[in-house]
């Protein structure tokens, strides 16, 4: 393995490090520590759960700080590691990962707003008006988020299939479920309903996995192998 190739394995695994990291706190912020404390349907109770589990509400703020880092971070390697392979694909994959990281960070000060509303000394109804609006601000954040999640997606797989430095089928489930991402916002703000709209982004979290898994193992073929 010559200098460059040990350069590129090096990035490809910093790459994957910064992107286990955002799967580890998207997962552990998002989908476990999030609903213990935004309670959907039941604003009292989200009121009530960032008084009196603010430590819980803090560290889901917290993870969402992770994200944003993670998402950055990632960004910029993917840029660093795919750059010679395709220069104009790897902006759009940096670019779209960096917009989505500063959607999510409006999720963040709306987080930061939440918690503080919830313990100053307001009226109840008050509180309620308030914390009602961040939480729909959050919402919505993720949910326009998922527009550039799959921007994201859809150029990492793109270079992975058209250059061969990556499983061939790997790069192909990246677009599937870039694309999934896409059209589960659209059928989202359409107001549709639908349970198998959720489904959409299966390929993308099996792609996601995967190539975390491929940087971190096997970092990227040298180029002689295409």
């Amino acid at each position: 393995m010559n200098e460059q190739q040990k350069e590129l394995v090096s990035t490809a695994r910093t790459a994957g490090v910064c992107y286990l990291a955002l799967a580890i706190s998207g997962v552990v912020g998002f989908l476990v520590l999030h609903p213990q404390i935004y309670v959907s349907g039941d604003l009292s109770l989200t009121v009530s759960n960032l008084i009196e589990h603010e430590t819980k509400a803090r560290l889901r703020l917290l993870l969402e700080f992770a994200i944003v880092i993670s998402q950055a971070l990632a960004a910029i390697y993917f840029f660093k590691l795919f750059k010679d392979i395709n220069h104009t694909a790897s902006w759009a994959l940096a670019a779209w990962g960096t917009i989505n990281a500063s959607v999510i960070m409006i999720s963040a000060i709306a987080m930061g707003g939440a918690i503080n509303v919830a313990n100053m000394t307001l009226p109840m109804g008050e509180k309620l008006i308030m914390i009602q609006i961040f939480d729909q601000v959050i919402k919505n954040a993720w949910g326009v988020g998922c527009l550039f999640f799959g921007l994201w997606l859809i150029p990492m797989g793109y270079i992975v299939v058209s250059s061969q430095r990556m499983p061939l089928w790997l790069g192909r489930t990246l677009i599937i479920g870039g694309a999934g991402y896409i059209a589960s916002a659209f059928l989202s703000y359409a107001g549709l309903r639908f349970s198998w709209i959720n489904m959409l982004t299966i390929p993308a979290t099996i792609g996601e996995f995967w190539i975390i898994g491929y940087l971190l193992v096997f970092g990227i073929r040298p180029q002689h192998n295409q």
